[in-house]
């Protein structure tokens, strides 16, 4: 026991051992530089910030010496200042010898100000989580109880707490009694916990809400505008603090600080995450986060860099020479986090992972070689021309967009779901501009039959439907939450939705015989947001009302808007888009989550790689060239110890498992031994395949898009327990691993030696020659086994290999 608390004793002593700060800074600021605490729920969040000698500066707000000179006049409570009558002082800085004040100046102190539900009251319901979906603002509520979520309907939320229930809910002559108080403080049995302290200021906010008589407020308070967040951006180290100061910009002028009100979130826990204090916590990974700030439903975003420490200035490697502007875009980036690449990966390597990305399909053997023996200097770029000119580019990238179209035969019908497919595959045989397709796509009008793009129409049936799926298809821009209410990290409402919704609005769709349809749009009708039964002018996202009338299709108006090299959302999704199916992971993630709340990781990267586009008037082959023949493409998987944890900022190359379709295409590449599909002829390939819903165990299995939504979410890659069990013994895969016009067969009836049976399969299985350990294994298996059996056996080996099931 006595050691026990020797050690602690000394554990203590070091974590509390003063810092000598003064040595890494030449001054400190404090922010405000005058605090004004107007009103008993006021308060004013100060920072300190340390500048140092090279301009850099850092937080030293939980370490500095602070202290109010009259503590009759203002208080603290940690960094936060608070009033306790009226009148002047100073609140007084020191920080190893450098010291520094400001004024406090409280006011109005005596009588506590009047509350207003919706600027005061509906704050405090959301910073506590009252009125979160998994709380009281989920559909239906909780026990009875609903509010709208994240408050953003205060007149239904006053009504349900003054009003339902014969007012149960509030108790003006026994304040404690009021369930909304009783339960928030846990002086009642509450499902969610007590969400406060009874001598908090929330507390004391809320008792006086109740005591003034539960005031909705005068018509003239003043309204939110916008929130301000101090620091916008900031560079932090492993497990450090940085603390957040938010003000709230009102109507008339006014400003509040409201730091310890507002709600807190982040995109990036592991890198760093905010308590409800605003105060940034970091991990010990160095990386990028975005911080989340929502007060009133404005929102704001801060910033947060973490380079990795102990790290020297890089020096660019000779062979990171800029092939293009995505090298120095990248290289800034690393630069900044301090993290070196990797390597670049080796020719074998890069031929697998160029063909698998741009043709979902692997090299041939006799590629292989050629490309391996090739000593020409250009012969990667000569391999990424190859690549994008093939047949089964073509294929592949047509079973992509069918996925985010949603070709899905059980929704639009055999006949259909082929005639959509083949349009699609015309554009990507022709090259056809992205944006002149989509714009075919929004406009379509016609037969199902015989018009693919029409089909669009017919998989989205309803206004509402349409909407989400246009806008988060071709904007990148989620709007599935505005459809109810206002967008809780974002600026889109139920305006801004029903505003695009019109553009749909009276979409007429005629049944033909044959299980077809006819798609057309007689004209403009007006909209109105349901249940407020409020009209709404139908135009597109923060754009002007559409001119059409009820004669005139509005359609055409919504994709030159949608189409526009102006457009800020077009551009940046589908290179988005084509970044992540290259690279691994979306600049933004998700790929089509664009939010301000979500920024990119390398926001100079997406704005370049936009405009690439559309100067190539939006030519894909001509960006995925561009990302192909990077230096950052052809980075090494194999991470490094100071790259090791970053999966951020492309500092090596992102290992990912194979999709589906590619996975059992190159199982019959493998063996030799095609895939049979009902209805399709001998040798068609899964990436071929138009009908998602033709019966395949492995595509189920391994998660083939379900084409149920523009999300590339509805196509897993995560590995699962059925998929290693299906590889490891699955009667289908040992039917073609033995099959007897197989490549087994072949090569058990060659005279080949050992070594080049073990690294023939390896060429055919990791795109290389086999490996000291792979040599190993398939020596010990033809030596132990009949040669055919020892074959076979190497075979399935080879085919649960992570070199053959992951793309590297």
């Amino acid at each position: 026991m006595v050691l026990t608390r020797l050690l602690a004793a000394c554990f203590l002593l070091l974590l509390f051992t003063p810092v000598n700060w003064g040595a890494e800074f030449k001054s400190i600021d404090i922010q405000p530089a005058t605090i004004e605490i107007n009103g008993r729920n006021r308060q004013t969040q100060i920072l300190v910030t340390a500048r140092r000698q090279n301009g850099t500066s850092f937080d030293l707000t939980h370490q500095a010496q602070i202290s109010i000179a009259d503590e009759r006049i203002a208080t603290l409570s940690d960094s936060l200042v608070l009033g306790l009558r009226e009148g002047n002082t100073v609140l007084q800085v020191n920080v190893d010898g450098f010291e520094t004040s400001i004024p406090v100046i409280v006011r109005g102190y005596n009588d506590y100000p009047a509350i207003s539900f919706e600027v005061d009251v509906i704050p405090l319901l959301t910073k506590r989580h009252c009125n979160s979906g998994g709380c009281h603002g989920r559909q239906g509520g909780q026990n009875g109880f609903q509010l709208s979520v994240f408050g953003f309907d205060p007149t239904t939320d006053f009504e349900a707490l003054t009003r339902q229930s014969r007012g149960r809910r509030i108790f003006p002559g026994a304040i404690e009694q009021s369930l909304i108080y009783s339960k928030a403080t846990g002086l009642v049995t509450h499902g969610g916990g007590a969400r406060m302290e009874s001598d908090s200021q929330d507390a004391e906010l809320l008792r006086q809400w109740i005591n003034q008589g539960m005031p909705w407020g005068s018509t003239e308070t003043p309204t939110v505008t916008h929130i301000d967040v101090t620091p916008k951006s900031c560079s932090m180290t492993p497990r450090g603090l940085q603390q957040l100061r938010v003000v709230a910009n009102y109507s008339d002028g006014s400003t509040r600080d409201v730091t310890r009100a507002a709600a807190y979130s982040t995109n990036m826990a592991v890198i760093a995450d905010c308590n409800t204090n605003g105060v940034i916590e970091t991990g010990k990974l160095a990386g990028e986060a975005a911080i989340t700030i929502n007060y009133m439903g404005k929102v704001n975003v801060a910033r947060v860099i973490i380079p990795q420490p102990g790290t020297d200035e890089l020096v660019r490697p000779d062979w990171f020479s800029s092939r293009n502007a995505i090298d120095d875009l990248t290289w800034s980036k690393w630069e900044q986090l301090r993290i070196n690449p990797s390597g670049p990966c080796d020719d074998a390597t890069f031929l697998r992972r160029l063909f698998i990305k741009t043709t979902g399909t692997l090299p041939a053997s006799g590629r292989v070689q050629a490309f391996l023996a090739d000593d020409s200097p250009n012969k990667r770029t000569t391999a990424i021309e190859e690549a994008l000119d093939s047949e089964d580019y073509i294929n592949y990238w047509t079973q992509r967009w069918s996925d985010i179209m949603m070709v899905n035969s059980k929704t639009l019908g055999g006949r259909s779901a082929y005639t959509f497919h083949r349009w699609i595959r015309k554009q990507i045989q022709e090259n056809r501009p992205y944006d002149d397709w989509v714009y075919d796509v929004i406009i379509a009008t016609g037969n199902t039959g015989n018009v693919g793009p029409a089909n669009f129409y017919r998989s989205q049936r309803t206004p509402e439907d349409l909407t989400k799926a246009i806008s988060q298809a071709f904007l990148g821009i989620r709007m599935d939450c505005a459809q109810c209410h206002h967008h809780p990290f974002e600026k889109w409402g139920q305006a801004d939705f029903y505003g695009l919704a019109g553009f749909f609005n009276g979409m007429q769709r005629v049944k033909l015989d044959d299980n077809r349809e006819l798609i057309y749009h007689p004209g403009h009708q007006s909209i109105v947001i349901p249940v407020i039964n409020q009209a709404v002018e139908t135009q597109p996202l923060a754009g002007k009302p559409t001119a059409a009338d009820n004669t005139t299709d509005p359609r055409p108006e919504l994709a030159a808007w949608v189409t526009s090299p102006q457009n800020p959302f077009f551009a940046r999704l589908v290179a988005n888009r084509i970044w992540k199916h290259l690279m691994g992971r979306g600049l933004v993630e998700p790929e089509d989550d664009f939010r301000e709340t979500n920024p990119p990781t390398n926001p100079q990267l997406l704005d370049h790689l936009s405009k690439l586009l559309i100067e190539n008037e939006f030519d894909l082959r001509t960006l995925m060239r561009d990302i192909l023949n990077s230096h950052t493409f052809q980075l090494s998987s194999t991470p490094t110890e100071s790259n090791y944890a970053d999966n951020q900022a492309y500092s090596h190359y992102l290992v990912r498992r194979l999709p589906a379709e590619v996975m059992l295409d190159a199982i019959c590449q493998v063996t030799g031994v095609p895939e049979k599909y009902a209805g399709h002829p001998q040798g068609t390939r899964a990436i071929e395949l138009w009908d998602n819903q033709l019966p395949s165990y492995f595509l189920e299995t391994f998660g083939r898009s379900l084409r149920e939504s523009p999300c590339e979410c509805g196509s897993s890659g995560d590995p699962t327990i059925a998929q290693a069990l299906h590889l490891l013994n699955a009667p289908e895969i040992e039917r073609k691993i033995q099959a007897r016009q197989g490549r087994v067969t072949t090569l058990s009836r060659s005279s080949l030696s050992n070594a080049e049976l073990i690294n023939k399969i390896a060429l055919a299985t990791a795109g290389r020659a086999a490996s000291g350990k792979e040599i190993r294994i398939g020596n010990q298996l033809l030596r132990d086994k009949d040669r055919r059996q020892g074959i076979e056996d190497f075979m399935w080996v080879m085919l649960n290999s992570y070199d053959f099931l992951f793309v590297k």
